[in-house]
Parts: structure tokens; sequence; C-alpha cells
């Protein structure tokens, strides 16, 4: 199935908080945008060689428009400096919704937000609660001023802890104590999932669910010379320490879809067919990663000499 691509027109654009804009886009004809679950992403083509990622974080009943929200980093590569530029009217390249970052059932829920982590799990809280399920949020941020879509959330499920006046975000006491039957979804900062996957350590497995918005640091083995078997045209290509398996493929001349090449996107997921993959990306859990089926070939490598990839 071919990923939806087009021109957005930027229907709004709104302050959500201090630094961060919200963006409403939609088709220029009004006729319904792709389907997608809370969780979601989509890319935003910003000029040669830019493209960043996104949360939806809009009502998924919502067909006519989807909404992102992004802080403004002026230090930062340049994407959310071209994206606080757009105005209503402007276009904007966009491909996707793709869902790393999916809702499981369960009963109960505990959400954690840093800053600008909130936007993927609005979307899910909206879900969850409309199903039923019993949740909880704790939102940290700068300031309370700095902390987006507060008017979105309230009532007692909901603990702002801004910490210029409350303090970090008091994971010792949040998850100390394992919940048997609870399922963690974080994003943030990656200082505070680093934080949380720690405490969650002890929790029952398959407990905690993340979305980073940068790369996890990869320590242990650079990495050495495999080969890649690309099983649907039977060519066998040699990869280098200094190159990535993406890399590798489109120089050879073979059409590969790729969005953020750092592993936390999702976009260049390859299905493995034969050989043992060395995991390097930030998307896949440990079930996935022990099931050896899938690999981002941005990042990851071969622990052995080859792999085989449905390419």
């Amino acid at each position: 199935m071919t990923e939806f691509e087009a021109d957005l027109v930027v229907r709004s654009v709104e302050p959500a908080a201090d630094g961060v804009v919200a963006l409403t886009l939609a088709r220029e004809d009004g006729r319904d945008l792709p389907e997608w679950t809370p969780g979601a992403h989509i890319d935003l083509i910003l000029g040669e060689g830019l493209v960043r990622q996104y949360s939806l974080c809009g009502r998924t009943g919502d067909r006519a428009r989807w909404r992102i929200a992004v802080l403004a980093v002026p230090e930062g590569r340049g994407g959310s400096v071209r994206v606080h530029s757009l105005a209503a009217g402007e276009t904007v390249r966009v491909r996707g919704p793709r869902n790393h970052f999916p809702v499981v059932a369960s009963r109960r829920y505990l959400f954690l937000a840093g800053g600008i982590g909130i936007t993927p799990l609005l979307p899910m809280i909206r879900e969850v609660a409309a199903a039923g399920a019993d949740w909880e949020l704790y939102y940290g941020g700068r300031s309370r001023a700095s902390m987006a879509f507060t008017r979105e959330l309230a009532g007692d499920r909901v603990h702002l802890v801004p910490e210029d006046s409350h303090g970090r975000l008091d994971l010792d006491a949040i998850l100390g104590v394992p919940r048997p039957g609870t399922l963690v979804y974080a994003c943030g900062p990656e200082g505070m999932l680093a934080a949380v996957e720690q405490r969650c350590a002890t929790w029952p497995p398959g407990s905690l669910h993340l979305e980073r918005f940068t790369p996890r640091a990869v320590t242990g083995d650079p990495g050495h010379s495999f080969e890649v078997v690309l099983a649907h045209s039977g060519r066998t290509l040699p990869v280098h320490p200094e190159r990535s398996i993406f890399e590798t493929i489109r120089a050879a001349g073979v059409s590969v879809l790729g969005s953020c090449l750092e592993g936390i996107c999702g976009t260049c997921e390859t299905e493995v067919i034969d050989g043992e993959i060395d995991h390097r990306d930030s998307v896949l859990d440990d079930e996935e990663r022990a099931s050896n089926e899938v690999m981002m070939i941005c990042v990851s490598r071969c622990k052995g000499s080859r792999l085989t990839l449905a390419l």
C-alpha cells in the first residue's frame, strides 16, 4: 500500500504555549485525510534534506483536518524554526501517518509527559477515557506557561507539575511501586525517558511504552563489515562499518524510503528474512527486537556476516 503524501494547506497557526505553536492542516479541496490512530505521527517535508516528524494531537474522528504542535528550538537543526515561520494559507508537503507508538488495550493506564511530549498522549487519553479505562496523567514542564493544551486537560486524573513552582516529576513516587495490570506511556526529553526506563525495570514485562524525539545512546562495537542480500533481486551488497544499510542500498540504486535516518521515526522499517539483527533504533520494544522480524536499516546492523532483507 502506497503511503499518503500530499501538499496540505495550513489552515491555522495558533499559540499553544510559550514557544509552542499548533498548526491545523487540511486538503485544499476539503476531502478527507487518511485515518489515523493515537500515537501516530506525520512527516513534514520542509525543504531539501529537511524532514521532521510531529505527532498528531487532534481528534481521530476529525477526517477534515490534522493538528500538530511544535516547540521552537532555535539552537536545533532548523525544522522547528521553519515550522514556526509558516503562516495560514501556505502549503507544506506531508507524508504519513504512521504509528510506532500505538495504544495497547488495558484496563489501567499511567501517562507521563515532559514538555512537548504531551502531544502523542492527548489523543491516547481521549481514546482510553472513551473506552472507560482507568487512567492518570503526570505532566511536567518548565513552567505552567510553557505547557501546551492544559485547558484540554482537566480533572482529578491530571497532575500538572511545572518545574518552576513544583519541581520535577517525582518519578520515584510515581513509579517506585510496580502496578500489575497498568500500562505506562511516556514521551518527553531523553533524560526523563531514561529515568522512567530505569524505574520501570522492576515492572511486569511489557508495561512500559515510550516514544523518543531523539535517538537513544548506542554503546559498544561501532560495527563491522557484513553482507546484505536483497531477496527480491538476489543482489548481494557489502556494508562497510562507516556506512549504514540504508546508505548502501540507496547507493546501489535501489529505492528505499527513509526520513529521520536516526532510528526514531520508523519510516525505513524493513522485513528481515534471515540473519541476526543488531538493533540500534529507538522505535522497537524488547519483544519486537527479540522476534528478529524487522529492523530500521538507517541505524541497525548485523550481528553476524549476512542479512537477507525483503527488498
